[in-house]
């Protein structure tokens, strides 16, 4: 089994996010023993931000907010969707609040649907989003 890094680097949709994550410093946390559940926008979620917002948080100058918005996309633990139950709090890296949801058996946080979920790597699980959280 591979790391939450190895897993995101080798996905052909999740190009950005292998940027980010290199850009930002955090592919060393996330290549740690964990465990970790991490929800991963995929290139259609960056894609949805803002003209040049990604080009901006890629520069240097921008480090530390790229990588306060990919920690609010990390949980501490082990989290697949089976666990999760609606009202759930969770609480990122960036010490800030997710909140799950589940209507008619579809998960999401913070009104975002979680898609592709339960992806197991060596360190914790991630979660595919098509749409980047709001931090």
């Amino acid at each position: 089994m591979s790391y939450i890094t190895q897993v995101i680097f080798t996905d052909k949709h999740m190009t950005t996010l292998k940027k980010g994550i290199l850009a930002s410093g955090l592919s060393q946390r996330l290549s740690t023993q964990g465990p970790f559940t991490f929800f991963a926008p995929s290139d259609e979620a960056f894609a949805k931000m803002e003209s040049g917002a990604i080009a901006h948080l890629l520069e240097p100058a921008q480090k530390e907010q790229l990588a306060d918005l990919l920690n609010h996309h990390l949980v501490i633990g082990k989290i697949n969707v089976k666990d999760m139950t609606h009202g759930d709090k969770l609480k990122t890296a960036n010490g800030k609040e997710l909140s799950v949801e589940i209507i008619n058996g579809t998960v999401s946080l913070n009104g975002i649907e979680i898609h592709h979920s339960d992806v197991a790597t060596t360190n914790g699980v991630i979660h595919s989003l098509d749409t980047v959280l709001a931090n």
